[in-house]
């Protein structure tokens, strides 16, 4: 079985015989594969009517626990955007209903973001549907093919997160 990046690789081997293309042949296709699961992403959130960054914000929401509530600092590391970003964001989600803000309980000068009964059913079935999209997308993986790619996926983003 051939692909793309084969052919690729292929070209670039013939013109420059003297690089080492290894990296090529993993990274190339892990490019690909993000821009596919961009695209089957955007469509799992867009069927239950939310953007990705909504998709971010009410999943990490949804994933503290009950009561579903997170300080915007905590929004801000777990979903990687700047105070001002997530600032808006809030707003936004607020705006429909799917977040609200409340006084935190042991400091009345901070806020907590809390998951509407709305945002949660909203996150909920997006996420069963991500979970959906994504499993088709590893259709032809044996699980312990799956398991082995995940470990060394691992691997290489390991020192990114540390």
């Amino acid at each position: 079985m051939t692909d793309e990046v084969d052919r690729i690789i292929a070209a670039w081997h013939a013109e420059r015989p003297d690089l080492d293309l290894a990296p090529l042949a993993v990274l190339s296709r892990v490019s690909r594969l993000a821009r596919h699961l961009a695209t089957a992403r955007a469509g799992a959130f867009d069927r239950h009517g939310l953007e990705q960054w909504e998709f971010d914000v009410l999943s990490a929401l949804r994933r503290s626990g009950p009561p579903y509530h997170l300080s915007p600092g905590a929004l801000v590391t777990q979903t990687m955007v700047t105070s001002g970003t997530m600032t808006n964001r809030i707003d936004r989600l607020e705006a429909r209903q799917l977040v609200e803000r409340s006084p935190a309980p042991d400091d009345r000068r901070s806020v907590l973001v809390r998951l509407t009964p709305e945002g949660r059913a909203r996150v909920d079935a997006a996420f069963a549907d991500l979970l959906a999209v994504e499993r088709e997308l590893l259709a032809d993986l044996e699980p312990a093919e799956a398991a082995r790619l995940a470990e060394l996926l691992r691997l290489v983003m390991a020192p990114f997160d540390a």
